[in-house]
This record gives structure tokens, sequence and C-alpha cells, in this order.
């Protein structure tokens, strides 16, 4: 099955993309910079962002949300450029961390939101919590009982109080791609909602451990509110449970997943927004404490697109291939979850529309942004733009084949400022060695 020509009409307040031809013979725009300009400046393959697209999402989920004490705690796995965050930061957002290295990221560009922060993630070492700790974070999500014995125990070694919601597991089926469905008993995450109280009871007197909210997650790029309204329904009955037994939580955190459209057409991010918050919220009735929400993809990703060169157009038999400068090493998502993107030609040639493979150099059959696409004539030297790449794309770049990593550039209306260079040969090469000892 093929997918209909992609097209980019001007952009205006409603369209889910911020990337537009403000004439219908000019280049692609991301705002009002051109794409080619950009290539040109900073050569390609490229990631381009919109700040301002960035910060409106934002805006969306912080006034949906507004008739609740609430913080958005944006999921830093999704895209952890360290301009990306200090514009959230300067936003009021929180942020839901699962490494000590994304809790770096947040303090190197916003010390002051330590006490924003969340720490999620079933394997947290000594090290992570330890370091968590002392800064002060907000809350810790925590996947297991033996990791909340291992928190009461460095929280004793370091004397301070940490502040912790266990995540529990709904058993909520959320269709979306296997990898990432986190809600069900099978899966690696969080505790079995039916063994939460009694955990909860069980450390309600430890005076290093402060039961602090509950936390659920049931996967990424949901694109319907009913499952998150089922999940947040078992968390409240939960949380019923724990305040007549005397334990009374300040917060409940619904987690993220909230997801967007891939494909080409018409998608009202507000409406996706206003019925999730509905959802949530009508779930929520009765519990009057905080509401914490980790919204990462639905953020970013629309905001973001890879600019790729075309090296050459390939035709072997009935297959005709676009073979760009760009990589799986660039953006994994269409090889590892065989994921759309909508691909689009930087300056759009007349002709008819061809049917073609849009892939990269690596030495990998798997190596490929789209298969049988119909797309508008593509010639060698022509610039196209791989659509919603904000989220997911860099933050699982790689070096595959000593390839150097993309450049990151972010606009903000008409102005745009390189945000990562790119990669030299050095810097991949410089944390090895190859000297022979003996």
């Amino acid at each position: 099955m093929t997918a209909s020509v992609t097209q980019i009409s001007p952009s205006s307040p409603s369209s889910p993309r911020p990337f537009h031809h403000p004439q219908p013979e000019s280049a692609l725009h991301c705002g009002k910079v051109s794409l080619e300009t950009l290539a040109k400046r900073h050569g390609t393959p490229l990631y381009v962002y919109s700040a301002d697209q960035i910060v409106e999402r934002l805006a969306i989920f912080q006034e949906a949300l507004a008739g609740r004490e609430h913080l958005v705690c944006y999921a830093v796995k999704a895209n952890s450029a360290l301009a990306i965050l200090k514009l959230l930061a300067s936003c009021g957002a929180g942020f839901d961390i699962v490494s000590g290295g994304e809790l770096e990221r947040v303090l190197a560009v916003a010390p002051e939101a330590a006490g924003r922060v969340v720490f999620s993630g079933a394997g947290k070492t000594l090290a992570e919590i330890d370091r968590a700790l002392t800064a002060g974070i907000l809350q810790f999500n925590v996947e297991s009982e033996a990791e909340l014995e291992v928190l009461a125990a460095r929280a004793a070694k370091l004397k301070t109080k940490a502040r912790f919601a266990l995540r529990v597991n709904p058993d909520v089926f959320a269709e979306t791609h296997p990898y990432i469905s986190t809600g069900l008993r099978e899966h690696k995450f969080g505790i079995d909602i039916r063994r939460a109280l009694g955990i909860y009871k069980s450390v309600a007197g430890n005076r290093w451990l402060e039961p602090y909210g509950v936390s659920v997650h049931i996967g990424s790029q949901i694109r319907s509110a009913e499952p998150f309204g089922a999940a947040i329904e078992r968390v409240s009955k939960l949380v019923r449970q724990l305040k007549r037994e005397g334990i009374a939580l300040q917060v409940v955190d619904a987690g993220g997943g909230l997801g967007i459209d891939y494909h080409a057409g018409h998608f009202d991010a507000a409406a996706k927004v206003r019925e999730y918050a509905e959802a949530v919220e009508n779930a929520l009735e009765g519990f009057e404490g905080r509401l914490l929400i980790e919204p990462g993809r639905f953020l970013v990703a629309q905001a973001g697109a890879l600019v790729a060169r075309v090296l050459y157009v390939k035709r072997n038999g009935k297959k005709t291939f676009v073979i760009t400068d760009a990589a799986m090493n660039d953006l994994i998502r269409p090889a590892l979850y065989q994921a759309h993107h909508e691909i689009a030609p930087v300056r759009p040639r007349a002709g008819r529309p061809r049917i073609v493979d849009v892939v990269g150099p690596v030495c990998e059959s798997g190596d490929f942004f789209a298969r049988d696409r119909k797309l508008a004539p593509i010639e060698p030297g022509d610039l196209v733009a791989i659509l919603d790449a904000g989220a997911y794309g860099m933050a699982q770049s790689s070096n595959y084949n000593t390839r150097p990593r993309p450049a990151e550039v972010l606009v903000e209306g008409s102005k745009a400022r390189l945000i990562r260079r790119r990669e030299t040969m050095a810097d991949l090469l410089w944390p090895e060695t190859f000297t022979v000892e003996g």
C-alpha cells in the first residue's frame, strides 16, 4: 500500500507542524526560516526544531489543566537537547528523567528546576539515587520493592528524606507498538496495583521515606483518551484506599504517552489534549492534590524535522531507490518500530509522483525511511525533510558505521541558532586508544 503525496500548506495556528511553504514556489520553511538556507549554512543531515511550536504545545497542556494544581514534567528521553530543556524550564515545565545523565542535563541548564524533577525507570543505580537525593528532586517513581529498600537505605545514609511514588501497573491495555506498551503485568515496569496498598503501609513509619504520590504510565503513542481514563480510575481507587488507612498522598502522576498523527492530514493538538485532560480529570474526581503528567513526544515530535540531501536515485528492476545522506543511525524509528514519517521535498519539482523507497547509505537492508512511498519527483542534489522527527530522533541516534551525528538547529520566529555542532571524526576517535602494551 502506498501513501498519498505529502502536501504541506502555509502554516496556521491549527497546523500540526511548523514546516510550510510560504508561497507555492518557495522552499520549505520552519517558521520564517528557509530549510535551504539552513542546509547551506550547517550542512546535512541536519535536525531542525521549532521553539515556537514546543512552547505552544506546552501551553496547550498548561491551559487544559488550569483548573487543578498541576505540573507538566517533560519526558527528557524524547529529546534531551540542552537548548530545548532550557526553553521548557523557562516556561515553568518540570522534567521526567530516567537516568542520572538526564538529571545532569537538567541541572546544567536549570539548576533551579531540581525541585520539578521526577525520576522514573526500573534500574536506578546507587550513584544515580544519591545524586538525585542530594539535588533535592521532587519525587522518585519507584518500580519495585527492592528499589524502595535501596532508596530508604541511601536516604538514611545521606540523612535526607526521600519523597516517593510507587509506579503501579494497572493492567490496562493500550493499543500501540509492543515495544512502547508498558501497562500490562507481563511488562518489566511497575508494581502490581493489587500489591501497592500493602507496600505503602509497610513503609509508612520509615523516617527516611515519605509516601508522596502514586505513579502510572501505560505506554507511548496512545491516540485515544480512554486507556488513560481507565488507568487513572484504578489509581484513584488506590488513593482512596490509602486515605482510609491514614496515608494521604499529595500527588497523582499520570505519566505520559499521548500520541500524535505521523501521517498527513488534519490533526488538532489542542482538541486531543482537552480530550485527554477531561478523561484524567473525570477519573480523579474527589482527589484534591496535585496532578503530574509526563508528555514527551507530544511536545517535540512535530516540532522537528531531519533535513537530508539526495545523493543518488537508483533504479533496480521495478524498484526505485532515493538514497540520502541521512541514515538509520540518524533516525532509527522506521527501522526499529516500522514507524511512518512523512517525507517532503524541500523545493518540490513539477511532474508525476513516483513510487520509491527512501533509504540511507548504512550497510543494512533495514536502513530505510520509507518503502513504496508515492513522492513528488526527486533528483540527486535535492533536499528532503523527514517530518515529525523531533522526538526519539537525535535522542536515539548513534555512530553506527562510524558516522558522525547531525548538527541541530533551533528556530525561534525569524532567528535560527545552532544548538549542537556536527560531530567530527576527531570527536568519534577521541575516547579510544590503539596503543599495544608489552
